[in-house]
């Protein structure tokens, strides 16, 4: 059979009744989706007329995909697991939002290579006090929301969860600390004197180096990439996400969208629990 999972905050049972007797499935309810069986599969053309018409997030699972395999998710830290891009914000203590975060946007497009756009938008804070990194993390960073339902769920199958980044340790290690996590990999900001020197330290954390992470983590696990759940918004998340099981695209640019196996718009954090078929959560 082939599934399909419906989920999100304006969907109503009568909305997935409808669905189903259009496609010919059936479906069951659970806490945090609906599932739906089919005979036949989904084509990409009808997932993209639902969609379409839909307030909710409705998804085609990869066929032979496995929820009770998975034993890893890698994610995406900025504008996916937290609700902010990192250096957005700290550029605003200089008064250089605007121009940090077009290079941002540019980047997560694809339209600049991301060591490139990093390395610019970097040099653009050279100067500024380190106090900045404490303000952004205490004053406006948060998890997205569905989050601790997400890690909860995570948890209670022991499944790991790495963070991995563009940004920066400063943010990733307070993460990993408060909530738990398994890993992450993220880059170092040079810092000299209480003052950003407008560079980091080693190599730039950027697609490539994701789509390593998740193989390394692979081997020092002893799975496979099949039971790994990748999740990112931009396009450095792109080669890391092809390598893994299960894609999801969160509240992510079009270019990922149309890439990944999943794409959560409507639904938060805790999407993933109803793609992962988690439901005691």
């Amino acid at each position: 059979m082939h599934k399909l999972i419906l989920q999100g905050p304006q969907l109503k049972k009568e909305t997935v009744s409808k669905i189903a007797a259009e496609l010919g499935g059936m479906f069951e309810i659970r806490r945090h989706s609906f599932k739906m069986s089919l005979k036949k599969p989904v084509s990409k053309r009808q997932l993209a007329n639902l969609r379409n018409t839909a307030d909710f997030d409705i998804n085609a699972l990869p066929e032979g995909f496995e929820p009770g395999r998975i034993r890893l998710l890698i994610t995406d830290m900025d504008s996916t697991f937290i609700n902010i891009e990192c250096i957005d914000e700290i550029a605003d203590f200089m008064d250089k939002k605007p121009q940090v975060a077009a290079i941002t946007e540019s980047a997560m497009r694809g339209e600049i290579n991301f060591e490139t756009s990093l390395s610019r938008r970097i040099g653009l804070l050279e100067g500024l006090s380190a106090d900045a990194l404490e303000h952004v993390y205490n004053e406006r960073l948060k998890l997205n929301p569905g989050g601790e339902t997400m890690i909860a769920g995570l948890k209670s199958r022991k499944i790991k969860i790495a963070l991995v980044s563009g940004g920066f340790t400063y943010f990733t290690d307070r993460l990993k600390e408060l909530h738990q996590l398994d890993y992450t990999l993220s880059n170092t900001l040079e810092i000299s004197d209480g003052k950003l020197t407008g560079k980091v330290r080693g190599d730039i954390v950027g697609a490539e180096a994701k789509a390593g992470f998740l193989t390394q983590l692979c081997k020092q696990l002893g799975i496979n990439t099949q039971q790994v759940v990748a999740m990112g918004d931009g396009a450095n998340d792109l080669k890391m996400m092809k390598l893994a099981g299960l894609s999801i695209a969160y509240h992510a640019k079009p270019a990922v969208q149309a890439e990944a196996d999943a794409v959560l718009n409507h639904c938060g954090l805790e999407g993933v629990l109803g793609l992962l078929d988690i439901d005691d959560i």
